[in-house]
């Protein structure tokens, strides 16, 4: 047991036994929904992780402590908090355990906390990813390096929209990350089931992605390699069409930019400002694609354990 680290006794029992667990992320908790459908929507997506055979382990700071699965009242209180529980990338977590604060984690925290407990597959809405203007801001989601370096699969809806997609694939594969379009010849582009970015890699069952990612694991240790992108598209009839998004998301970005909107601020203004645009249809593509991706982890999960114990 690592001593920064505290297991749900569930979470803990599952690992120790060899079942599959899911990890979730617990800024979409705080950061990405309004109450209460955060909370709501939080529970949907442990359920749907139970459903398809896996643990779920939601994962945050809580006073300083790194949790690898929540109780349903730290998450309750997580989504009643929203953005005053901070946002805790990697950066961040020294911090928070040395000052005894809460935060809700990101992609790339998560990773880390999911790494140490031992728990190798990740649900999430989208990755982070290279901004719009990178060039000149050189923003670029700390997302990106830990999929380079830390073993965990992330399950997606590819980017969130409103980054520049192009940059973010390019990134990806610089760095050696292997993005795995499931069901898909291309990215999707979040809200939306294509975005014209083909993949080299199509897999069409969990048991064909958990072979890859047995692979990957079995590189991971003699190279030090990192992570794998599972790229699932939302559900065509919860999809909002790429040109449609497009025109919102360039509004929300000249507003951001009217505005003076930067750093780690930008994400959640335009996420925001789409959620309006769009009438709250975005906010309700988002939970769908979520759940979408936390049924199709489960699913790799259990490959990936009844693969491990055949062998």
């Amino acid at each position: 047991m690592n001593p920064l680290l505290d297991l749900h006794p569930e979470v803990a029992e599952a690992l120790h036994h060899g079942r599959p667990v899911v990890a979730l992320e617990s800024t979409i908790i705080s950061h990405g929904m309004p109450w209460p459908q955060n909370a709501e929507t939080a529970f949907l997506v442990e359920a749907a992780v139970r459903e398809h055979g896996a643990v779920p382990a939601t994962i945050a700071v809580i006073e300083g402590r790194l949790k690898a699965g929540l109780t349903r009242a730290q998450i309750e209180s997580l989504a009643q908090q929203g953005t005053a529980v901070a946002k805790a990338s990697r950066r961040d977590l020294p911090v928070l355990m040395a000052s005894g604060r809460t935060g809700a984690t990101t992609v790339a925290a998560t990773m880390i906390i999911a790494a140490m407990a031992g728990i190798r597959m990740f649900a999430t809405g989208g990755i982070g990813g290279v901004h719009r203007g990178a060039a000149a801001s050189f923003d670029i989601s700390a997302d990106l390096q830990e999929l380079a370096r830390t073993p965990v699969a992330v399950v997606c809806a590819g980017a969130k929209a409103i980054l520049d997609l192009p940059l973010t694939l390019e990134y990806l594969e610089t760095h050696g990350v292997p993005v795995l379009g499931y069901g898909t010849d291309e990215l999707p582009a979040f809200y939306s089931r294509q975005s014209g970015l083909k993949l080299q890699h199509r897999l069409d069952t969990p048991a064909e992605v958990a072979r890859v990612l047995q692979a990957q694991w079995k590189l991971a240790q003699a190279t030090h390699g990192g992570g794998v992108v599972i790229a699932n598209p939302i559900a065509a009839q919860h999809e909002i069409p790429q040109a449609r998004m497009a025109a919102y998301i360039a509004q929300a970005l000249q507003e951001a930019q009217q505005q003076g909107v930067a750093g780690a601020a930008v994400t959640p203004f335009l996420l925001a400002r789409v959620s309006a645009l769009t009438g709250g249809a975005s906010l309700a593509t988002n939970i769908q694609l979520v759940l979408g991706n936390a049924r199709l982890a489960a699913q790799v999960a259990v490959q990936v354990a009844a693969q491990v114990a055949a062998a």
